[in-house]
């Protein structure tokens, strides 16, 4: 039984550590994108290393789909993903917090869909409908009584961004799963970041943007540091491992829980009390999230 809810609470911890990468990346909205992209993959890169060093006979067992998938994770959902999320919050100044952090309510229906059509990941009707019920509470959880219909034009240059986002980490879910068929979760993760910061540092390069990252201040760093150690490498690490173990359409579900505790956090870093449609959908979205975790450990 402990086999089986380790994983789920391996990607249920990403999502908790990824609730901060929102109010981490705020205070480098004045660096470039993609100059952050760059330096936190090639950073946590270094740290993964060692697992890269002593697994090549692994990665001669790779075959081109296993390499489409690991690009396509690299590419999508390492560089894009990461450039399109960072950009929305950059907006952060014009808007709520909350339409950045939409990516996580709709990322589940591109990785459900996805899995279904490429892993061939068989959707049961009450599967269907409990994740159905956790999106719901995720959506109300994030937005509480207020209508996403109603925003600016800058909210919704952040939320077509944030929607950008949401498909590319939603298809890196299910092409990831792909890859973690071949090697171990650790190689997934090393590969992927060198890969992504390594594509970005030739795209700056190549740019003549390179003097950007001369500007970057010591403290800039210092929260650039603090990233690949709590919500980016390290969270990406914690939920390959439970990706690997898990069906993809069940992680995307799991992964639900960052809206919860985003919120939570946003409540006592900034004393912004939860109203009663949000109270609502964080019990919403827990109860339908520990049924399908009693469920995937019963199995």
């Amino acid at each position: 039984m402990l086999t089986r809810v380790v994983p789920p609470v391996a990607v249920i911890c990403a999502a908790l550590l990824w609730s901060v990468d929102g109010i981490l990346r705020q205070d480098l909205h004045s660096i470039s994108s993609l100059v952050i992209v760059a330096i936190e993959h090639l950073l946590g890169a270094l740290i993964f290393l060692p697992f890269l060093l002593r697994s090549t006979s692994k990665i001669k067992r790779i075959d081109r789909k296993g390499w489409i998938s690991i690009f396509w994770v690299s590419i999508c959902g390492g560089l894009l993903g990461t450039y399109f999320y960072t950009k929305a919050l950059g907006y952060v100044n014009y808007i709520d917090l909350s339409v950045v952090v939409l990516i996580q309510k709709l990322q589940p229906l591109f990785a459900i869909s996805l899995a279904s059509i490429i892993l061939k990941e068989k959707l049961s009707k009450r599967f269907i409908f409990l994740a159905s019920i956790a999106i719901l509470g995720g959506y109300l959880t994030t937005f509480g009584n207020k209508s996403f219909l109603f925003l600016d034009n800058k909210s919704i240059i952040a939320s077509l961004l944030a929607l950008l986002a949401s498909f590319c980490w939603g298809s890196s879910t299910v092409l990831g799963k792909d890859a973690l068929k071949q090697i171990p979760f650790e190689l997934v993760t090393c590969i992927r970041l060198i890969v992504t910061g390594t594509v970005a540092l030739l795209i700056i390069t190549s740019s003549g943007n390179f003097s950007d990252t001369y500007s970057i201040s010591f403290e800039n760093y210092k929260t650039i540091i603090i990233i690949v150690f709590t919500s980016g490498s390290i969270a990406l690490s914690i939920y390959y491992y439970g990706l690997q173990n898990l069906d993809a359409s069940h992680a995307a579900i799991y992964e639900l829980v960052w809206p919860l505790s985003a919120v939570l956090l946003d409540w006592l870093m900034k004393g912004k009390i939860l109203s009663l449609t949000q109270m609502i959908g964080a019990i919403i979205l827990l109860s339908s999230m520990t049924i399908l975790i009693k469920e995937n450990s019963s199995e």
